[in-house]
């Protein structure tokens, strides 16, 4: 550790805490007491309620608000979509109006109020419809242009932003044809933020946030609006054990407040409200080939360090002439679900002192104007050497030191696979699954000595 960390003043400690502060969903369905960190750290949101703002706002979440350490950082096209989305899209409207649910259908078998207790939600009007998971009738396979890109890039790293509405631009566009299912697809992302201290396990703050988005091919928007009552978009939330809080996006989303089900969630659409808003989208942007809708929020219960994805723990050795920084990492594949690798991993440190060289292992990038080390690493994971464990060195070289130690920051991203294991599936029929994407990557995840 650093042995002059009585310069370091707590000013940087305290405001790097305040990003990662307590989060506040609500209103939201509880699974348990909302987490407290029992911690000297700010009660800051880690992610804030969107106010009702124009439908040109960006959205941005400070999770994903890398600056300063980020600030102004070039990186090439491949770590390009580590960085959250900059293109504007349209917010979901906060305040349209009374919401009329969807049609109950007659059908609709009554759920027996034995099965059903203990989900503390605001009422709805009705609950959904319940039908059998019997597979719809087989229908045309989607184009592979469809299938592939039917999920913006530019939602990648938006776990943390609040709910909106969006418009993706893919290479081709849909065509939905004569068929009795209409092509919906599914993107999971949760963005984890940490914030460790030295090599205290003890001391690391966790916060793991989580979104769905459904995407419509532009098609279905003459479909809603030729039908007056379009089929019921239903859907089921499943493997939801490890959730804290759910926060379904009210104006387009309804569940069943009596549902009490401990690994599931039933939800479904107001297909009024999703018929209008697209169709708004759809005259704001006509050439789009789909529309992304954030539709629900979640919560992931967390264990502190146990439940980072990457452990750190950072040393520094400052003196009038040189500074040694030492940075461990290890892959943790405890905090997954199902272990997967880490990509893109980019480690960036500032160093103040007036740099003059820098010897590095395994060689980083110094940026002389931003006065930053840069590593970035392939990837980690069980199968990489030393089981996804390794070290990042460097000696640095001052004309005006001595250093103090910063916060470093650290991003990476994974695909395939969520950290809480959450999955979703269709109900009823009408609609059908045509890509289901799952990701996590990081939020704000730093590191102190």
């Amino acid at each position: 550790m650093h042995p002059n960390n009585s310069h370091h003043t707590m000013a940087s400690l305290d405001e790097l805490k305040l990003s990662i502060g307590n989060i506040t969903l609500s209103p939201a369905i509880s699974r348990h007491s909302p987490v407290q960190m029992n911690r000297n750290s700010s009660s800051e949101e880690l992610t804030k309620s969107k106010p009702s703002t124009s439908s040109n706002e960006k959205g941005t979440s400070d999770l994903l608000a890398w600056d300063p350490l980020f600030g102004g950082l070039s990186l090439d096209s491949s770590s390009a979509s580590l960085t959250s989305s900059t293109s504007a899209r349209p917010t979901t409207p906060l305040s349209v109006g009374t919401i009329v649910p969807p049609p109950r259908p007659a059908s609709r078998p009554k759920l027996t109020s034995g099965k059903l207790s203990g989900i503390n939600e605001i009422p709805r009007p009705f609950s959904p419809p319940v039908t059998s998971n019997t597979s719809p009738p087989p229908a045309a396979p989607l184009a592979r242009a469809e299938s592939s890109s039917s999920i913006s890039s530019s939602a990648s790293l938006s776990a943390a932003n609040t709910p909106t509405v969006g418009v993706s631009r893919g290479p081709s566009p849909v065509s939905l044809g004569n068929q009795d299912t209409l092509p919906v697809a599914v993107a999971l992302t949760e963005s984890v933020n940490a914030y460790f201290k030295g090599a205290d396990p003890t001391k690391c703050i966790v916060k793991i946030t989580g979104d769905m988005t459904i995407s419509f091919p532009s098609g279905i928007i003459k479909v809603f609006t030729s039908n007056p009552s379009p089929a019921v978009l239903c859907f089921r939330v499943k493997n939801i054990s490890r959730l804290e809080q759910i926060l379904p996006n009210a104006q387009l989303v309804f569940s069943d407040p009596s549902q009490c089900d401990s690994n599931t969630k039933d939800f479904w659409m107001n297909m009024q409200a999703v018929t209008v808003y697209l169709k708004k989208l759809s005259e704001q942007n006509p050439a789009a080939s789909y529309y992304n809708v954030d539709v629900l929020k979640y919560q992931v219960s967390s264990n502190g360090i146990q439940s980072t994805p990457l452990n750190l723990a950072t040393y520094w050795k400052c003196s009038a002439g040189t500074t040694d920084l030492r940075v461990d990492y290890k892959y943790n594949p405890e905090a997954m679900v199902i272990p997967s690798v880490l990509s893109n991993i980019q480690v960036v440190v500032p160093v103040d002192g007036g740099v003059t060289n820098m010897q590095s292992l395994p060689p980083a990038i110094w940026n002389a104007e931003q006065m930053k080390a840069f590593w970035k690493l392939s990837g980690v994971s069980e199968k990489s050497e030393n089981g996804g464990s390794g070290t990042l060195r460097a000696k640095f070289d001052l004309s005006e030191g001595p250093s103090k130690p910063t916060t470093l920051a650290v991003q990476f991203l994974s695909e395939g696979s969520t950290l809480s294991g959450v999955d979703i599936e269709l109900v009823g029929t009408g609609y059908r699954l045509s890509l289901v994407k799952k990701r996590f990557a990081t939020g704000r995840y730093l590191a102190d000595c």
